[in-house]
């Protein structure tokens, strides 16, 4: 075991992109909507207005499909200048549906981690996105016997994972954080003296894009697999 996470006795896992993959199927969807717009705007411009849109949006709707097919609507309208038909209306609500309904495909080695560090340290789920569907996603998966409390966050800055830490009474310095993004789930952590470490997804949504500069100097370890987290822990 790496000696930095000798006192560790809770490790927290984030669940899109790091036990399973989610950031893809919106991409696809982006693709899809940029198709159904093409009459109206280029799929760069498409894309810059929905991202826009999405962020106008964050602190009223919150994460998740259902936030993102609201923005998708409202894109439209905007971009159409409201001349939107309803049938492509209802093609937005469907690729909202469509992805609600994929499959949960869990990532390399998700099942053997867990397994393997369940029997040793308290784990626990701490995800952001929609309550239902990340609900959803968990029992698809058949992993919910790994983890001691599943927490689904309205978002993941310091604030909120201090205040997850003090309602399950976790040291900080005796928490590790492991995630697919350095915005959400590794920087924040860092910040409250617990622990981190980076399991990059090949795709990452601009909203978790951190620049050199706010990573820099921060203390946490970056693996290329979830698997060799393993190598540090036991």
């Amino acid at each position: 075991m790496d000696k930095v996470y000798q006192n560790i006795k809770v490790i927290g896992f984030d669940a899109d992109d790091t036990l399973w993959v989610n950031e893809t199927y919106f991409r696809e969807a982006e693709i899809e909507f940029a198709k159904l717009l093409s009459e109206y705007e280029t799929p760069n411009k498409i894309d810059q207005e929905l991202f826009r849109m999405e962020m106008d949006n964050l602190p009223l709707y919150g994460y998740g499909v259902k936030a993102f097919v609201l923005s998708m609507v409202q894109s439209a309208l905007e971009l159409s200048n409201y001349s939107i038909s309803h049938k492509t209306i209802e093609a937005i609500l469907n690729i909202g549906k469509d992805m609600l309904n994929k499959p949960v495909e869990l990532l390399e080695g998700v099942e053997d981690v867990l397994k393997g560090l369940s029997g040793k340290y308290r784990l626990i789920l701490a995800t952001k996105g929609d309550l239902l569907d990340q609900e959803r996603k968990l029992e698809k998966s058949g992993l919910t016997k790994y983890f001691h409390h599943i927490e689904i966050l309205s978002d993941k800055k310091e604030t909120n994972y201090s205040r997850l830490l003090n309602h399950l009474d976790i040291n900080p310095t005796e928490f590790l954080m492991i995630g697919n993004s350095l915005k959400s789930d590794v920087l924040p952590l860092v910040n409250i003296k617990a622990h981190a470490i980076h399991v990059p997804f090949h795709t990452t949504w601009a909203h978790e894009v951190v620049s050199e500069k706010e990573a820099n100097g921060k203390s946490y370890q970056t693996v290329n697999s979830l698997k060799e987290v393993l190598k540090f822990l036991n």
